[in-house]
């Protein structure tokens, strides 16, 4: 009698599900600290870099992105949360770059009125 007994088919099929169970332990995503601390340092850096006066829209959004993140941290959504701190870390990253950007523009503004300044200047005293 090549059938095996009820008994030894549960028995296989339990340790089938077992396996199963525990390959999906093994596979599942871990959570994502790197992504959590680079995602943090880079709105802190945003944060400390007067880019709340110069981009204050990609800051918010950095930082709404950072706290959805930490939630997703909190109930073990790890794919979620990681997916959300990158997003956080490059949004902070827009954010400096439109400030650094405001104040580029800004700085250039400046020295073109100097210069206009100047170029007056030495017009009025060549004219007398």
């Amino acid at each position: 009698m090549n059938n095996p007994s009820k008994t030894t088919r549960s028995a296989r099929a339990l340790g089938a599900i077992a396996a199963l169970v525990l390959v999906a332990g093994c596979a599942s995503t871990p959570p994502p600290t790197e992504k959590m601390a680079v995602a943090e340092a880079a709105v802190q850096r945003a944060s400390n870099s007067g880019t709340s006066a110069n981009a204050p829209g990609e800051l918010q959004l950095a930082t709404s992105k950072l706290a959805a993140a930490r939630q997703a941290m909190s109930v073990q959504d790890y794919e979620r949360a990681g997916q959300l701190a990158e997003q956080a870390a490059v949004d902070a990253q827009a954010a400096e770059i439109r400030a650094q950007s405001a104040r580029s523009r800004r700085a250039a503004q400046e020295s073109q009125d100097a210069a206009r300044v100047l170029r007056e200047e030495i017009n009025r005293k060549t004219v007398r």
